[in-house]
């Protein structure tokens, strides 16, 4: 990664360092005044997050662009340098297209392909308006499970530099016109040569409920690629559980958890002809074999994870050549009461 330094020389060290580093892949880059233009002075906000506000735009093009207008940040605006280095080096149809930045002294810009139908998040929780409230349908759901399992395979082995997400989440997976997912927000990223896998972290990076047990304690294990592996598992089952894995509507005091809920029905089922105890999908053998697939993403130990090519394997095989995985005995950090 390239250090980067605060001062009035932020604008020419960037432009320097990217065409030194980054050669003809160096992402565009757009002024201030360019980002209101294709903003409209930012007339239509489409989203709202830690990291600040997402507008609707346009190029001179007509393409539709999102603009993510950064918050004001402390430090020397590694987040964001982070973010530009890693999606500048993907090309994946469920990675979302990075188009270009603003860095502009304390304006922070990035420029995405527009994604018409949001993100994953407004699709699998019980609250919004009607409009966004749009439940999934299990063979939808099935397909934008595989997308962001390919998405991920992509990061850790199809790079010629291997990226770690370490956020995965329904708010970081967007929605195109045809659902398809794509994965996006590449802050906190971290970039490792193809044949390593173990990076250093400072602190706990991620969010509440994705996060594995080696990143908020080393005493499980180094940080890597497994991770990644963690949270796609805690995410594919808050699809299928349409809430929260930490708020099943119980009271704060409750232990009830949902990965441990649906294990114990796992179990009951497993000598039963329905499974309509987890599920009131037709489908029922592909719901299973998710429920499967994401128990083993979510174990404890790191090694006994699948990668994420062997999770698009198990999801696209049968469900009698899925063994059954073991009880997860640790969660996330625990909420706050």
């Amino acid at each position: 990664m390239v250090c980067w330094k605060s001062g009035a020389k932020n604008d020419q060290i960037i432009d320097e360092e990217f065409i030194k580093k980054y050669g003809s892949i160096a992402p565009k880059r757009y002024t201030y005044s360019d980002v209101k233009k294709l903003t409209n002075s930012f007339k239509e906000k489409v989203g709202q997050g830690g990291f600040g506000v997402v507008y609707k735009g346009k190029l001179p093009d007509g393409r539709l662009v999102a603009v993510k207008i950064l918050g004001a940040s402390k430090g020397n605006g590694e987040g964001f340098i982070n973010e530009v280095a890693s999606i500048s080096r993907t090309s994946h149809v469920n990675i979302a297209t990075f188009l270009g930045f603003c860095y502009e002294k304390t304006k922070r810009a990035l420029i995405y392909e527009f994604m018409p139908n949001g993100s994953l998040d407004k699709f699998i929780y019980d609250k919004g308006p009607p409009i966004t409230n749009c439940h999934l349908d299990n063979k939808t759901m099935f397909q934008i499970a595989i997308g962001i399992a390919r998405g991920l395979e992509y990061l850790h082995r199809g790079c010629n530099t291997r990226i770690l997400h370490l956020d995965i989440k329904p708010h970081n997976i967007l929605l195109d016109e045809d659902l398809c997912p794509k994965i996006s927000d590449f802050g906190l990223a971290k970039l490792c040569k193809t044949k390593e896998s173990i990076v250093s972290l400072t602190g706990m990076k991620g969010t509440i409920g994705f996060i594995a047990p080696e990143v908020f304690s080393r005493n499980f294990g180094g940080v890597s690629h497994k991770s990644d592996v963690y949270s796609y598992g805690m995410l594919v089952l808050e699809m299928l559980g349409g809430r929260k894995n930490f708020d099943m509507g119980f009271s704060h005091t409750s232990e009830t958890y949902f990965p441990h809920w649906i294990y114990t029905k796992l179990e009951q089922s497993k000598n039963s002809t329905t499974f309509e105890e987890i599920t009131e999908e037709a489908e029922e053998e592909t719901t299973k074999k998710m429920i499967i697939v994401s128990l083993w993403c979510i174990q404890t130990n790191p090694s006994d994870r699948p990668s994420m090519g062997k999770v698009i394997e198990m999801l696209e095989g049968t469900l009698q050549s899925l063994p059954f995985p073991p009880k997860p005995f640790l969660d996330s950090p625990t909420r706050s009461p």
